[in-house]
């Protein structure tokens, strides 16, 4: 009797601390949720309302696919960048997964995020010539793709996409997107509303 109770105290402790790690695991999860607003959320970065917010690593953790150079149609804007110089540069990122699905499939995969990354510019001559390099962040433009229809009747959601545009202090800057945003996707809706041409890592 006395083996076998010796025996039945380490099972017992041993249920005790399984017991113990469970618990302390439920109660981790409740405190530590994944990144993003919600883990019902099908993105990190989407709240349950629809509510897009910038991806804060894009730059060092995404695929640069690209880049736009801008040429201002402001008067002063222009003549700051010069005759030869570019008045704006968009750079743009997306997940390594969405280039990936892309490059497979030849569609947008559910979550895929492009963001273009809105810089002032620095023109100037070099030994190469005239110059203009990427400056100040003055804002971002994101597209979050969204194959579910899952924010029928949001400002900020529909063709299959969200869109936000926010200034460098991160205020957003779109009120809807029919008004804000489409007008200027127009030309590239037959490849899903982007510019694919843009971006050779996609073709």
């Amino acid at each position: 009797m006395r083996i076998h109770s010796f025996m039945q105290r380490p099972a017992r402790n041993a249920i005790s601390a399984v017991a113990i790690v469970a618990a302390l695991g439920i109660a981790a999860s409740a405190v530590a949720p994944r990144e993003g607003h919600s883990e019902a959320a099908f993105s990190p970065y989407v709240a349950p309302d629809g509510t897009i917010r910038v991806p804060p690593n894009y730059r060092t953790d995404w695929i640069f696919v690209g880049t736009w150079s801008i040429a201002s149609q402001n008067v002063e804007r222009s003549a700051q960048a010069g005759a030869h110089g570019a008045a704006g540069l968009h750079n743009v990122y997306t997940q390594r997964s969405t280039l990936e699905a892309y490059r497979n499939t030849g569609k947008f995969p559910d979550g895929a995020v492009f963001v273009k990354e809105l810089l002032t510019t620095k023109t100037a001559p070099m030994t190469t010539g005239i110059a203009s390099r990427g400056d100040a962040i003055e804002g971002w433009f994101i597209m979050i793709k969204d194959t579910e229809g899952r924010f029928e009747g949001h400002p900020l959601w529909g063709d299959g996409w969200g869109w936000a545009l926010f200034d460098v202090d991160n205020k957003l800057k779109t009120k809807n997107y029919e008004a804000d945003c489409i007008a200027c996707h127009l030309p590239a809706k037959q490849s899903d509303w982007i510019y694919i041409e843009g971006y050779p890592l996609l073709k």
